[in-house]
């Protein structure tokens, strides 16, 4: 599997090609399926990096560290920021 780094690029790419709008339908399309296959998976990347990250909370003098699970926000297919991790309303 490429990198997230790898597949944020190839994804800017994409819509680059998109957006000049100099392609055939089927060029659009096959396009567009990869997009969405790169969104998808790097949007799986983020969320299995958030599950590992966590917050330390003042631990006490002698006492173990406390942890607590991050929550990051997260754009959806229609641009709008959720919280990952977290109930959406």
């Amino acid at each position: 599997m490429a990198s997230f780094e790898q597949q944020m690029a190839e994804l800017e790419q994409v819509v680059a090609q998109l957006e000049r709008g100099d392609l055939t339908l089927e060029e659009n399309v096959a396009l567009y399926e990869r997009g969405v296959q790169l969104s998808r998976s790097c949007r799986q990347q983020l969320a299995e990096a958030e599950r590992r990250v966590q917050v330390l909370q003042e631990p006490s003098e002698d006492g173990p560290v406390r942890v607590e699970e991050m929550a990051l926000e997260v754009a959806d297919d229609e641009g709008e920021d959720v919280e990952a991790g977290g109930d959406e309303e």
